[in-house]
């Protein structure tokens, strides 16, 4: 990878390696989330991705997710727009934002567990999808946001 490539080039620049860098690993963006059609508000729930790995935050089987999770949402340079339910600490969203990586970023701190001891991660609080049936997906609800056309 190119040194400090994050700083030094735009998201449509980063080779697949870099881009996978950027991930820091807090497992927000596999939270099954709930677009209400009507508002385009976006309902966050504290449930995973069957393929999560809540620990680790990781992906139980990255290759093969888009064939094992038909939602799986792949984000690309292009689309990071599209995804603005990202959170704020994302570093996909902050550097299309024209921002810095956080201070704790793996990239930045060179320790990819300080994104779960700084509580940003959702390994303390997410449930998987396998122990949560759909019916009962409103109960689990943490946040709406927002979302302007």
């Amino acid at each position: 990878m190119r040194e400090r490539f994050w700083e030094r080039y735009p998201l449509e620049e980063l080779s697949d390696e870099e881009w996978e860098a950027l991930c820091d690993g807090c497992g927000q963006c596999c939270l099954l989330k709930i677009e209400d059609e009507d508002s385009g508000d976006v309902a966050v729930l504290n449930v995973a991705c069957e393929l999560l790995d809540i620990a680790s935050c990781r992906c139980g089987d990255y290759e093969n997710r888009f064939a094992r999770v038909p939602d799986c949402t792949q984000l690309t340079a292009a689309r990071v727009d599209d995804f603005r339910w990202l959170p704020h600490s994302c570093a996909y969203r902050r550097l299309h934002e024209g921002r810095k990586l956080a201070g704790w970023h793996p990239l930045i701190s060179g320790d990819p567990a300080r994104v779960h001891r700084k509580g940003i991660s959702v390994a303390s609080f997410a449930v998987s999808q396998k122990d949560v049936p759909e019916e009962a997906f409103e109960d689990h609800i943490i946040a709406i946001l927002p979302i302007d056309g």
